[in-house]
């Protein structure tokens, strides 16, 4: 029992939902007659459900990849799982089977939001007795509800989306690294791009960008409509945000009607496409009561220069964009080749103009 009430507080220990993952599988692979443990993740892509490892063991050693899911060669249909499927069918919180002599394997998802994006599974040598299914379910009960205190301390309250705070944990720290894959490269494939477009960014360097949006006018529609339609303009936006990126794309709240977007694994001129694709559509969408609304948008790689020197440039992108005509999208070295934006030096945080 000590040895779990350690592990147990190691792992309520970490502040990130990845590592939170590895040291609940280290301590599930820790208890007697375990062979394998791993974590699934469960997604839809094509209107199909899919199932792919996220964590496993190799070599002896628990490894992780936050790559694109719907591009992973080791994706399988969850009906490859008729066990899982029937209980997440049957929104039941575990199921066994037996595939095969001396192996024995438990489910375990995981609900949050009313759905499951997120499986343990733990395998071992004989049939999972009473006494070690509450054990491990105790474990799981810890994780999963330490999971869900991460997830709501991370999170705007109104809209949902990653809050600041978990910007500057997870990009201040080193911007390249908070969006490279741990394991396996990510994919380019991106939501609505045609297959051309995804055969260039093979051919052509990719990259990560971070773009700046901006609600233009946010403050007209307080004005008129009241803040309870600004609110449900922002729910709209962020809504918006969600069906025009990757899932492994980040989104952002900043705060009033600023959002940040941390693009992976593309080159300029999907980039270019895909932030423009999302300005249409919120150009496009009638918002009720309010009409149209639209964005403006600056972007910058965020493969040079320190984090306050990406997110300074990316903001003056912006605001040449909002002073110059709005609903639009602006690449912070496009306007610096053209002249229309001078550089900045940085040293450190000390921005120097």
């Amino acid at each position: 029992m000590k040895p779990i009430l350690q592990n147990l507080v190691e792992m309520t220990g970490h502040r990130d939902h990845l590592r939170l993952e590895v040291s609940v599988l280290s301590t599930l692979q820790e208890l007697s007659n375990t062979t394998e443990v791993r974590a699934l993740e469960v997604f839809t892509d094509g209107g199909a459900t899919h199932v792919r490892p996220r964590t496993w063991l190799q070599d002896g050693e628990l490894v992780s990849t936050d790559s694109e899911a719907a591009s992973d060669p080791h994706r399988e249909p969850l009906q490859n799982y008729p066990a899982l499927f029937q209980c997440i069918e049957k929104r039941e919180i575990r199921a066994t089977a037996s595939v095969q002599k001396s192996r024995y394997t438990l489910w375990l998802p995981v609900w949050m939001h009313d759905k499951v994006s997120t499986c343990l599974e733990i395998t071992q040598s004989r049939p999972f007795s009473a006494h070690k299914l509450d054990v491990i379910q105790g474990i799981f009960h810890v994780y999963q509800n330490y999971q869900s205190l991460l997830d709501y301390s991370e999170r705007d309250a109104l809209t949902g989306l990653l809050n600041r705070k978990t910007f500057d944990e997870q990009f201040s720290r080193n911007p390249s690294a908070s969006l490279a894959s741990r394991v396996r490269p990510a994919a380019t494939g991106v939501p609505g791009v045609p297959g051309d477009e995804v055969a260039s960014c093979r051919e052509t360097p990719v990259e990560q960008w971070l773009a700046v949006v901006d609600i233009d006018h946010f403050k007209q529609v307080n004005d008129r409509f009241g803040h309870l339609y600004g609110d449900e303009v922002l729910i709209l936006v962020a809504n918006i945000l969600r069906s025009a990126f990757r899932s492994h794309d980040r989104i952002f709240r900043f705060g009033g009607e600023e959002f940040v977007v941390l693009l992976r694994s593309t080159n300029l001129a999907t980039a270019h496409k895909v932030f423009n694709r999302f300005r249409l559509a919120v150009q496009e969408y009638h918002f009720p009561q309010v009409g149209q609304v639209t964005v403006s948008m600056g972007f910058v790689s965020t493969s040079r220069g320190s984090p306050v020197e990406i997110l300074g440039q990316a903001d003056q992108a912006l605001y040449h964009a909002k002073e110059n005509g709005r609903n639009q999208v602006c690449f912070y070295d496009d306007l610096v080749a053209s002249g229309q934006l001078a550089t900045k030096v940085a040293n450190d945080s000390v921005e120097l103009f």
